[in-house]
């Protein structure tokens, strides 16, 4: 059985670190406080941003929800938008997507204030990395990722990694995060031809095409050294499973993180890592 690695592991451990620093911060002036802006009923959603909730109650952080009707007007969208990157204490924002159909042509990633943008998805952030430097805020899942990484004592440098997925989310910057840290990356796609001769060489591999169960024992090398990355969260029979064959590969590879519990919550605590790096960076600059 290979090592399953858990979020846990690391959240639990990593949380009171959080709390201290948000408590230091509020006793300095600054009380980190993330708001949300919610366009319609989305369920997904809906228990995504209360999940994010339940996190910042544990860090000492204060959280606002903004719901808007789905119905709501462009202007009036973007004039909430604009409140919410205005306010003075607020230290981290996002908009929660999807959004509905009639508001999908705005660059929600653009819309954030750089400064607040906990997702790291602003062109400002994503440059940084792309000019290898990690001083902005890194993208959440990405970031949890390297974080699980590195907590489990599982090496980059040097290493071969696959990435299947090329998403401005997940694979796109997470490559240039792992090429800054001197690994090898190949990302693979829906139209890259023989995957598994990719994916059968990799000391790495991280799935992210949201597929479930794409990957299985068929595309590992047997070698049994292998450490594989699911950060897929799909529907299959009313289970909650990842891109990855859970049960096919487990016995076949050193390490694999489970879903749900591995990557998921590693996103959310990244998301909260964030906030207090927004929060010490807005607290410097009103100095």
């Amino acid at each position: 059985m290979s090592k399953i690695l858990y979020a846990k592991s690391v959240t639990n451990v990593k949380v009171d670190e959080l709390l201290n620093k948000s408590r230091d911060l509020a006793s300095k002036g600054l009380r980190p406080k993330l708001q949300v802006i919610l366009v319609g009923d989305n369920p997904a959603s809906q228990l995504y941003v209360a999940n994010k909730e339940k996190f910042c109650k544990k860090i000492g952080a204060d959280f606002k929800l903004i719901k808007l009707a789905s119905e709501i007007s462009r202007d009036n969208f973007l004039a909430k938008v604009n409140e919410m990157n205005q306010a003075d204490d607020v230290t981290g924002c996002f908009v929660q997507l999807p959004i509905p159909k009639h508001l999908q042509d705005i660059d929600i990633t653009q819309l954030i204030n750089p400064d607040k943008d906990v997702d790291g998805f602003h062109f400002k952030n994503i440059e940084k990395i792309y000019m290898n430097s990690d001083k902005g805020m890194l993208p959440c899942t990405p970031k949890g990722i390297l974080t699980l990484l590195r907590e489990n004592n599982i090496e980059i440098e040097g290493k071969n990694v696959v990435i299947i997925g090329r998403s401005f989310i997940v694979g796109k910057p997470l490559s240039l995060l792992l090429t800054n840290r001197n690994a090898t990356v190949t990302v693979c796609h829906s139209k890259t031809v023989g995957i598994k001769e990719h994916t059968k060489k990799a000391d790495i591999i991280i799935c992210a095409i949201g597929v479930p169960h794409f990957l299985t024992k068929d595309f590992l090398n047997g070698d049994k050294k292998q450490i594989l990355i699911d950060v897929g969260i799909n529907k299959l029979d009313g289970k909650t499973v990842g891109d990855i064959h859970f049960e096919d590969v487990k016995d076949q590879c050193a390490a694999i993180t489970p879903v749900p519990g591995g990557v998921g919550p590693m996103t959310i605590f990244s998301l909260m890592e964030n906030l207090i790096e927004s929060t010490q960076n807005i607290l410097n600059q009103r100095k």
